[in-house]
């Protein structure tokens, strides 16, 4: 069975960081590209940022490029989203997912993701 973990969320003010990671169990992940997506009260979950299954590759939502930067760690099959500069129109549930297809490039839409985290809140006070 396929999991996805997430942790590192949290409160923190404008400005701030934070450092989120998800954890991948039952599939090895660097087969595989992976990407973030987040959600708001209210709103529709939203493309923030993937990366190809080979770490070459990134896409990131223009609300958050320069300010956000995914990586991936193929020996602790975790992936993980720096946030800098954090705004309040960040705060919302993050997720991470894992595209279905193996050896694809950073995937900007949910549909060809097969395996999705819980997800992390996190909240940007201003």
């Amino acid at each position: 069975q396929v999991q996805l973990v997430e942790s590192g969320g949290g409160l923190v003010q404008a400005g701030g960081s934070l450092r989120l990671s998800c954890a991948a169990s039952g599939r090895t992940i660097s087969s595989y590209a992976m990407g973030w997506f987040r959600q708001a009260p209210g709103k529709e979950r939203e493309f923030v940022t993937a990366i190809s299954w080979g770490g070459v590759t990134t896409r990131y939502a223009d609300s958050v490029k320069g300010r956000f930067t995914i990586s991936r760690d193929n020996a602790k099959n975790t992936v993980y989203l720096q946030m800098n500069s954090l705004k309040p129109e960040d705060t919302a549930v993050y997720y991470c997912a894992s595209v279905a297809q193996r050896f694809s490039g950073p995937v900007v839409t949910p549909g060809p993701y097969d395996y999705w985290g819980q997800g992390t809140q996190v909240t940007v006070s201003s």
